[in-house]
């Protein structure tokens, strides 16, 4: 599924930004997520990536979204759903 957060025709996002938001992606503790990478297409940037929920994927996006308002951001985050294995493996 792909957001799209269009801010009108400006400039392309330069590698300082780019590099800005990663290190977000990384660091931040409230979003501390190493499997999302940033892709610079044309004139925005793409959030590459799966994450656990919708939820995550969505709160991601607002803290990208609040750091850097100027910036057109489009999410490829897909979702994962990670469940307990439902039987026990045997190994020989």
């Amino acid at each position: 599924m792909t957001h799209d957060r269009d801010t009108g025709a400006g400039p392309p996002p330069d590698e300082y930004v780019e590099a800005e938001i990663q290190r977000l992606l990384t660091e931040d503790p409230a979003v501390a997520e190493q499997g999302i990478t940033v892709v610079r297409r044309e004139s925005a940037l793409v959030l590459n990536g799966e994450v656990e929920s919708p939820h995550r994927r969505d709160e991601i996006m607002r803290r990208v979204a609040e750091r850097f308002p100027d910036v057109p951001i489009t999410s490829d985050i897909g979702v994962i759903r990670a469940q307990a294995p439902t039987e026990i493996e045997q190994l020989p």
